[in-house]
């Protein structure tokens, strides 16, 4: 039986230490490292090379959303699972995009969180079962235009601010395309970076790039 090597990402020492307990007992799982931060996680990444790594999203400095991205650009090899309390549409589908593998929620069973690690660990994609649902019910409903797919937490007007940074304009042009002040803008440039979990403009410019080379 291969043990899976793991991280734990969580910027609560006492979830990391409850989370480390529990797999001690269970021959198969290995914590081989601890991080606090999203920065922390990229550079542990690098040092460990890990199966897996259990990443929260919302930490001081560097978010598990931007840690995933770059640790899975790194290393494609390393698997990140998700392991949250926030389960909005926004958070899911922004984990996946940056490349993540699973999406569990703090308060499963056990068994349902080992399930998980170790179907992640062999390369399979899972999510706890509330979220799947949604996101089976989001795949099942009329096929909206592409754009829009690839953006779902962005409203329409949101999605043409975005594509027009993506074109190189900025606030004060984008205000005169769409005729609107330039603290709505600025107001709906906030928005995005906040819905897309991206730490500036270029980060969600960069984005919005890759994610339009996909169509």
């Amino acid at each position: 039986m291969k043990t899976l090597r793991l991280v734990i990402v969580d910027d609560h020492p006492l979830f990391r230490h409850g989370v480390c307990t529990l797999f001690s007992t269970i021959p198969d799982l290995e914590v081989v490292g601890e991080a606090a931060s999203g920065d922390e996680a990229v550079q542990l990444a690098e040092e460990l090379n890990p199966d897996v790594m259990l990443m929260d999203i919302r930490m001081p400095g560097l978010n598990g959303i931007e840690a995933t991205r770059r640790i899975v650009s790194a290393n494609p090899n390393i698997q990140i699972l998700i392991l949250t309390m926030f389960q909005d549409d926004s958070s899911v589908f922004t984990a996946m995009r940056a490349g993540a593998k699973g999406y569990v929620l703090k308060d499963a069973e056990k068994d349902e969180l080992l399930r998980a690690i170790r179907a992640v660990g062999s390369g399979e994609a899972i999510f706890s079962s509330g979220i799947a649902s949604r996101m089976i019910e989001y795949f099942s409903m009329a096929r909206p235009a592409a754009q829009e797919e690839l953006f779902p937490e962005l409203s329409q007007r949101e999605r043409e601010v975005l594509y027009l940074m993506e074109g190189g304009s900025t606030n004060v042009q984008i205000a005169q395309k769409l005729e609107l002040s330039g603290k709505t803008v600025a107001n709906y440039v906030t928005n995005i970076l906040n819905k897309l979990q991206v730490a500036d403009r270029e980060e969600a410019m960069r984005l919005a790039r890759e994610s339009r080379q996909r169509l």
